[in-house]
């Protein structure tokens, strides 16, 4: 384990050791053990360690929290670097535990602490023993088997995931009907590229032709009479834990909100999910038809194709800017990281993406 500070004034040694007292103070007679910050994560940081009950017992546990060497220009939402929906750890464990309760496929969440605690906004949920990796899930032999079902149970996954009562759901959800989600794109392209043209040595604007034409076309086809369903938000490959079988579990709830459960549908099969394996639409290893099938099945709504490549394009167009986004975070001062930069470059390659979905409408 790294001793490099993190959080400004602590090191890593610092943080496993605050988190084996917090730990100490949730769980029964015990210590923590095997305390590892794991890799991985462009935006929230994972820790992974054991609790070691004194009857002999041990519990695989993760820490989730936002990653300490994050600045801030003061400023609120994207310009502060935080995306609108994006949730803070208490309520994205809020919406763990009332998808656990519903019978979601998600880790329990044992306790949380709030943002104002030395260790920042972060909450404990058990470990969910799989692959996370996305090009290890598509290519190694362990996961044949569960490649072959995956697309048909992200289905019936999403179905229950949709199904969650409104009631149940944190009170602070947000809600991201398909135009305010547009609208929410539309400002933070025209932001960044307004900081390229104000405060880089690049002096002028960010265009993206492609952006904009994909933007009216959005404008042209938004579906009517969507309901509001819970959406997961990046629900895809990668933020699935995968055994021989098939998902163990989803991850990454930040961006949780209350929206056209259909979003969730066609953002598992932008292609930037595929990690190479285009053939297969849906996150590289399987196929619209087996997805819509399993959701149908489950009890979800029939499924619309047309909507789902909606949300596709959409999608698409959502990651281009996000990728520019991750950019702007490093470029602005918000965080000193080269994945961030690097990241930043991909955004053209969602620009050919797009209008090859376009022309394929």
């Amino acid at each position: 384990m790294s001793d490099q500070p993190d959080t400004p004034g602590l090191s890593d040694s610092d943080v496993a050791g605050i988190l084996e007292k917090e730990a100490a103070a949730y769980f029964p007679a015990g210590k923590a053990a095997n305390i590892e910050k794991m890799s991985g994560g462009a935006s929230r940081e994972t820790w992974s360690f054991d609790w070691q009950a004194a009857d002999g017992s041990s519990t695989g546990l993760i820490l989730r929290r936002d990653p300490g060497n994050t600045g801030s220009t003061g400023e609120e939402g994207w310009r502060g670097g935080k995306t609108t929906y994006s949730l803070d750890r208490t309520t994205e464990a809020e919406l763990q535990r009332t998808v656990y309760k519903a019978g979601g496929l998600v880790a329990k969440v044992h306790f949380s602490l709030p943002e104002d605690h030395i260790l920042g906004g972060c909450y404990v949920m058990d470990r969910i023993e799989g692959e996370v990796l996305a090009p290890r899930i598509l290519r190694d032999e362990a996961y044949a088997d569960a490649r072959k079902t995956m697309a048909r149970q992200c289905g019936e996954i999403l179905a229950g995931l949709h199904s969650v009562d409104p009631v149940s759901l944190p009170k602070n959800l947000v809600q991201m009907p398909v135009k305010a989600l547009i609208a929410y794109y539309r400002e933070l392209l025209d932001g960044i590229s307004a900081f390229y043209r104000d405060n880089t040595k690049v002096g002028r604007p960010e265009y993206h032709p492609a952006f904009e034409l994909t933007f009216r076309w959005l404008e042209q086809n938004i579906p009517k009479n969507a309901p509001m369903d819970l959406v997961h938000g990046d629900f895809r490959n990668g933020n699935f834990v995968v055994g021989p079988q098939g998902i163990r579990a989803v991850l990454d709830w930040e961006l949780g909100h209350v929206g056209d459960g259909m979003e969730d549908l066609g953002w598992l099969c932008v292609r930037a999910w595929r990690f190479g394996q285009h053939d297969k639409p849906v996150g590289g290893f399987g196929e619209r038809e087996d997805l819509f099938a399993g959701y149908e099945n489950a009890g979800g709504r029939k499924i619309e194709p047309k909507v789902v490549h909606f949300w596709e394009v959409l999608g698409t167009l959502k990651w281009g800017i996000i990728c520019m986004f991750q950019a702007y975070k490093h470029l602005s001062g918000l965080i000193d990281s080269f994945e961030h930069m690097a990241i930043g470059r991909r955004a053209c390659e969602n620009e050919i993406d797009l209008l090859k979905l376009i022309e394929e409408a």
